[in-house]
């Protein structure tokens, strides 16, 4: 069995697979830049480990797997993946992006990072005996859009802390032991206009891309903070700049982004994450996409890559499937 593997992943991120995968597979790397090479690996896969599958990528005629490392497929031309391959994801990365979704509203509540640098120069900013008071998250209500692995992990804890969950999805439901209701994506301004924190956890596609735009900011309350660990265009860019800026909300605290630096080419150290100054604004807290990057993920996806990858070398069914086989699609 053959696993392609592109030279830029080739970075260590997914070397956990050889450790974890127990039946035999032959680990080809290929430069998708060398058009010959690239081409011949694509002859021989079985599986390939990739993020993206553009339109201008060679045949893959033997191809039975496209796992994805992550969770997004925004990437993947699914009309140009060869139709007898299955489409998988990976997700895992749900319990860090949660820890840092509580993190982000407590530290928007208590300011521990403002007292931290107010006591390092003597000034006693935030104490009782000189005040101002700092908020609690106790008793605030959380809106969660998208209530998936990420937004029910996040339910879990934030109810924990005593927070009021409510929720908005394409899939209406019931409440549940953390969330008071499910409502559908037609009450979102509903939602928005009870909601203290907005949590977008949205996958992004034609459905939910601008979701949130200057209609949505206006259900809010003039209070109110969005946090994004979506996918960026999930939240119109210019919407949230002028709504942030305006004061029209709190403020925003943003770990997916519009614009990434290329990771084979201009410096991350350089590269603004939007065409506006979002860095401006003192009401915006901004994060490289870092809220699922923990020291844990990347073995626990290795070990859901490896599982698949077994899986299909023993003929067994695949988990976390996207796209079945258009063989498998006809036949049923």
């Amino acid at each position: 069995m053959q696993l392609v593997i592109k030279s830029t992943d080739n970075d260590g991120r997914l070397e956990p697979i050889r450790r974890f995968v127990t039946t035999p597979w032959t680990w080809i790397v290929a430069d998708h830049r060398d058009d010959p090479a690239f081409a011949r690996a694509l002859q021989e896969a079985d599986a390939m480990v990739s993020m993206n599958w553009p339109a201008s990528f060679p045949p893959a005629p033997g191809l039975r797997l496209l796992q994805l490392p992550g969770a997004g497929t925004d990437d993947i031309d699914f009309d140009a993946v060869p139709a007898g391959a299955t489409v998988c994801n990976a997700f895992e990365h749900e319990i860090g992006i949660a820890e840092y979704v509580l993190a982000s509203m407590l530290e928007w509540q208590i300011r521990i990072g403002r007292m931290h640098e107010h006591l390092r120069e003597g000034r006693w900013w935030g104490s009782w005996l000189y005040g101002p008071t700092h908020r609690e998250v106790f008793g605030r209500t959380l809106g969660i859009v998208g209530y998936g692995r990420i937004g029910r992990e996040v339910a879990k804890r934030a109810h924990a802390f005593g927070m009021r969950v409510i929720a908005a999805s394409r899939t209406p439901a019931p409440g549940d032991a953390w969330c008071e209701r499910v409502s559908g994506m037609d009450q979102l301004h509903e939602l928005l206009a009870e909601a203290d924190f907005v949590l977008s956890a949205l996958p992004l596609d034609e459905r939910s891309r601008g979701v949130f735009d200057s209609r949505a900011f206006a259900a809010m309350k003039p209070d109110a903070v969005i946090i994004n660990v979506g996918r960026g265009p999930t939240i119109d860019e210019q919407a949230l700049f002028e709504a942030c800026r305006d004061r029209r909300i709190g403020g925003a605290i943003v770990d997916t982004w519009y614009s990434y630096p290329d990771r084979n080419g201009d410096s991350a150290a350089t590269h603004r994450p939007s065409r506006l100054p979002f860095h401006e604004l003192d009401n915006v807290v901004m994060t490289p996409h870092a809220s699922a990057w923990t020291d844990a993920l990347l073995e626990r996806r290795c070990r859901v890559i490896a599982g698949n990858l077994d899986r299909l070398a023993r003929g067994e069914p695949l988990v976390n499937v996207v796209r079945a086989p258009a063989r498998a699609v006809a036949a049923a």
